[in-house]
C-alpha cells in the first residue's frame, strides 16, 4: 500500500521514491486521505525537505492530531526550531489537545536552545493536563532541566515521579554527569538495582562518563564487570566508552586490551585509542596501528584526521603529517572544518608556517576554529605581527570571535608588549560581555602585569565570576615571574582570605618572591603555612624553601628544611642545597653533599655539575673544577650543556688560565654567545 511505501521509504530516507509515491497518491485521488497526508508530512520532513512537508500540511482539507504531532516532531528533527515552536502554538490555538510525541518534540527543541522560559512554559503546560507523572514526559523534562543546568530542579521531577522507566532513570543520570557532576551520576546508577531496574546500553554509557568526571577506576571496572555479565560487551558504543573510560583514568594498558578483545569495532573505536597514544609515544606506532585501520575496510572520518593531525604535531612529526594530508584529500575530507583547523596545527607546531597559511588560504569559508589555530601557531612561533594581522582580517571578515580567540589575541600582547592592541581588546571584552570569563580574565591580568600596571591587573582579577585554583595560580606566577613581589605575596593573602589552599605551584611562587625580595620574615611565615598545609616536603615547594633561606642569607635554616625534607633524597632537593652552600662561598659542604649525593646513589643532573663548578670557581678550586667536567661524560654518560661550559670558562677566566679558557670556547659543540666571551 501507500502507506506502507512512505513508511519504507520515510526509514531508508529514500526521497525519490517518497516524491514518486506522493505523484502516485495524487493520482489514485488520495489528496483527501488524512492517513496517507500525515504519511507524506512525516516523509518529507525525515529526508530533509521540510519545506514540502509544510506545503503538504498546509494542502490538507482535514488534519488530525498525527498531522500536526508529525510536522512538529518532523521540524524538530531537521533542526528547523523555530517552525516547530510556531506550528505547535498553532496548534494549542486550534483546540486540539496536544499529546505526549507533540510536547516531548518540543521540550526537546527548549533543551537544544537552552529556552528557559520556553520550556517553564511547556513544562507549565504539562502539570495543567495532568500528565506530568508520566514517564515519556517525564525524561524530556529532566533533559531540559539538566541542559540548562538546573541539576536540583531536575532532582525534584525524579523524585516525584510515580513511574520511573529506565528513559527516566537514564536522564537523570546523563544531566548529572551533562552538569559534572559524576559521584552523583555513579549513586544513582548504583541504586537502580535496588529499585529493580536494569541497565540498558544507555545506562552504561553514561555510568562510564560518570567514573571519567569523578576518576573513580574501581567502579569503572565494576561497571567492565557487569558489562561482561549482561552480555553488553557486543554493543560497540557501550564498549568505545568502556575505552574512553581507562584511557581518562591513564590506564591505557587496559584500554588497549578491550580494544583488542572487541569483535566489532566502528570508526569511533579506532579515533579513541588513536587519541590514546601521548606525544612522547613514537608516533611510528599510531602510523602501525592506522595501517591496521586501513585495512579492516573501514573507512577514516574527520574526527580521524583531526586526532591523527594533532599527534603528529606533538610529535613535530612533519613527514607522517603530510602522508596523512594526502590521504585527507583522497577521502574528500580536507575541506570539513575538523580536519583544516587540525592541519593547521600541525603544521604550526611542525614549524612550517608557509604550509599552515597554505592550507587556510586555500578554505573558501573559513570559520573561527581556522582564525583561532593560525593566530596560535604564529604565537607559537614568536610571530607576533602576522597574528596581530590575522586577528584583524578576522574582524573585517565578518566571522565571529569566541572565548579562545580573545584569549590568543591577548596572549599575543601579552608577548609581543603591544600595549595599544591589548587596550583596545580589553574594550572590546567589556563590549562583549567577557571580562567575566576566567581564561581571558587571567591573559588580561598577565597583560597588565607585563606591563607594569599591577593595580589594573587586580581589577581585571577581581572581576572574575569564579576564582578557582588554577586562576589563583596565574596571578601568583605572574606577579612573580614580572618582579612584582610584594604583590605576589599580597595575593597569597587575598588567597587565604578566600579560604582557599594553596597548593605546591603557588608556594612555589610565592618562595621565589620571598627568594627575591629577600623577605626573611615573610619566608618563614610562608614556610609555617606550608608545614601546616603538608607541602612542605614536596619537592618543588622544598628546594624553593631551601632557595628561599639561601638567597636571604640563612643556610642554617636552609639546611634545617633540607634535612627535613621527605624528598632529600631527590636530586633537585641536593641540587638547591649545593647551590645554595656555593652562593655563599661554602666549596667544602658543597663538594660534600656532592660525594653524599653519589654514595645515595643519585644520578647528578647539569644543574649539579653547574652548582658544584661554581662553588669551585668561588674558592679557586680549578683543578677540581676541571675534574668534575671531565666527569660529567666518562662517569655518568652526561654531555656538558652550554651552562656547565659557560661556568667553566668563567672559573678558568677569573683564576687566570685564559688561554684555556680561549681553547675551550673554541672546541665547544655550540656556537660562542656573547655571555661566555664577556665571561672570558
Amino acid at each position: 500500500s501507500l502507506a506502507n511505501l512512505l513508511s519504507l521509504s520515510t526509514a531508508s530516507k529514500a526521497l525519490v521514491v517518497g516524491a514518486q509515491a506522493h505523484c502516485r497518491a495524487v493520482k489514485l485521488g488520495f489528496r483527501d486521505d488524512v492517513f496517507v497526508q500525515n504519511h507524506l508530512i512525516d516523509m518529507y520532513s525525515r529526508c530533509g525537505t521540510l519545506g514540502d512537508g509544510l506545503k503538504v500540511f498546509d494542502e490538507m482539507p482535514r488534519r488530525n492530531l498525527v498531522s500536526w504531532t508529525s510536522l512538529i516532531s518532523g521540524a524538530v528533527c531537521s533542526g528547523e526550531l523555530d517552525v516547530g515552536f510556531r506550528v505547535f502554538l498553532e496548534l494549542m490555538r486550534s483546540g486540539l489537545r496536544p499529546n505526549e510525541f507533540s510536547i516531548g518534540s518540543v521540550l526537546k527543541a527548549c533543551a537544544i536552545i537552552e529556552a528557559w522560559e520556553l520550556g517553564m512554559c511547556v513544562h507549565g503546560l504539562v502539570v495543567k493536563l495532568g500528565i506530568e507523572n508520566d514517564s515519556f514526559f517525564g525524561s524530556s523534562m529532566l533533559s531540559l532541566y539538566s541542559k540548562l543546568g538546573c541539576v536540583e530542579e531536575a532532582e525534584q521531577i525524579f523524585k516525584y515521579m510515580g513511574n520511573c522507566d529506565v528513559g527516566c532513570w537514564n536522564a537523570m543520570i546523563g544531566g548529572y554527569v551533562l552538569c559534572g557532576c559524576g559521584i552523583e551520576a555513579m549513586r544513582l546508577a548504583s541504586s537502580m538495582k535496588t529499585e529493580g531496574v536494569i541497565m540498558d546500553e544507555f545506562t552504561l554509557i553514561n555510568a562510564l562518563k560518570g567514573c571519567i568526571l569523578f576518576g573513580n577506576l574501581y567502579y569503572g571496572k565494576q561497571l567492565h564487570g557487569l558489562i561482561m555479565c549482561s552480555g553488553m560487551q557486543s554493543r560497540i558504543p557501550v564498549m568505545n566508552s568502556l575505552i574512553d573510560m581507562y584511557l581518562k583514568n591513564g590506564q591505557e594498558m587496559y584500554a588497549f586490551e578491550v580494544f583488542d578483545r572487541m569483535l566489532k569495532k566502528d570508526v569511533i573505536s579506532w579515533n579513541t585509542i588513536f587519541g590514546a597514544f601521548h606525544e612522547e609515544w613514537d608516533v611510528t606506532k599510531v602510523a602501525g596501528l592506522f595501517r591496521k585501520f586501513m585495512l579492516t575496510g573501514l573507512k577514516p572520518n574527520e574526527v580521524t584526521f583531526s586526532v591523527l593531525f594533532r599527534k603528529c604535531g606533538n610529535a613535530c612529526d612533519l613527514n607522517m603529517g603530510l602522508q596523512l594530508c594526502c590521504l585527507a584529500v583522497h577521502f574528500g575530507l580536507f575541506h570539513r572544518s575538523t580536519v583544516t583547523s587540525s592541519l593547521i596545527n600541525m603544521f604550526a607546531r611542525c614549524n612550517a608556517l608557509l604550509m599552515a597559511r597554505l592550507v587556510f588560504d586555500s578554505i573558501l569559508s573559513k570559520g573561527t576554529g581556522d582564525f583561532n589555530e593560525l593566530i596560535s601557531g604564529y604565537n607559537l612561533n614568536c610571530c607576533y605581527p602576522e597574528a596581530l594581522q590575522v586577528f584583524c582580517n578576522l574582524l573585517s571578515s565578518g566571522v565571529e570571535t569566541n572565548v579562545f580567540t580573545i584569549a590568543s589575541i591577548l596572549e599575543t600582547c601579552v608577548e609581543s608588549g603591544n600595549e595599544k592592541m591589548g587596550r583596545q581588546i580589553h574594550g572590546l571584552i567589556i563590549k562583549r560581555v567577557l571580562s567575566g570569563d576566567n581564561r581571558i580574565c587571567c591573559w588580561l591580568v598577565k597583560f597588565y602585569i607585563r606591563l607594569g600596571c599591577p593595580d589594573a591587573a587586580f581589577l581585571c582579577f577581581h572581576a572574575l565570576e569564579k576564582l578557582d585554583l588554577a586562576c589563583w595560580g596565574i596571578v601568583v606566577s605572574s606577579f612573580n615571574g614580572s618582579g612584582f613581589h610584594s604583590e605576589a605575596i599580597r595575593s597569597l593573602n587575598l588567597l587565604l582570605e578566600a579560604d582557599v589552599k594553596p597548593d605546591e605551584f603557588i608556594f612555589g611562587s610565592i618562595f621565589n618572591s620571598c627568594a627575591n625580595s629577600s623577605s626573611f620574615n615573610q619566608a618563614k611565615s610562608v614556610h609555617s603555612l606550608a608545614t601546616k598545609t603538608g607541602y612542605d616536603t614536596h619537592v618543588y615547594v622544598a628546594s624553593s624553601i631551601i632557595d628561599a633561606y639561601a638567597k636571604c642569607g640563612d643556610i642554617p635554616n636552609a639546611r634545617i628544611a633540607f634535612n627535613q625534607s621527605s624528598g632529600s633524597d631527590d636530586v633537585v632537593i641536593f641540587n638547591s642545597m649545593i647551590m645554595a652552600y656555593a652562593h655563599h662561598g661554602l666549596v667544602r659542604e658543597a663538594l660534600e653533599l656532592f660525594d653524599r649525593m653519589k654514595l645515595a646513589n643519585l644520578c647528578p643532573s647539569h644543574a649539579t655539575f653547574i652548582s658544584v663548578i661554581s662553588a669551585c670557581d668561588h674558592m679557586g678550586c680549578v683543578d677540581q673544577g676541571c675534574a668534575l667536567f671531565e666527569s660529567m661524560k666518562s662517569d655518568y654518560g652526561l654531555e656538558p650543556s652550554p651552562g656547565v661550559f659557560g661556568c667553566l670558562v668563567d672559573m678558568l677566566s677569573r683564576n687566570g688560565y685564559l688561554e684555556s679558557a680561549k681553547g675551550l670556547i673554541e672546541t665547544m659543540p655550540f656556537s660562542p654567545w656573547p655571555g661566555i666571551w664577556r665571561s672570558f
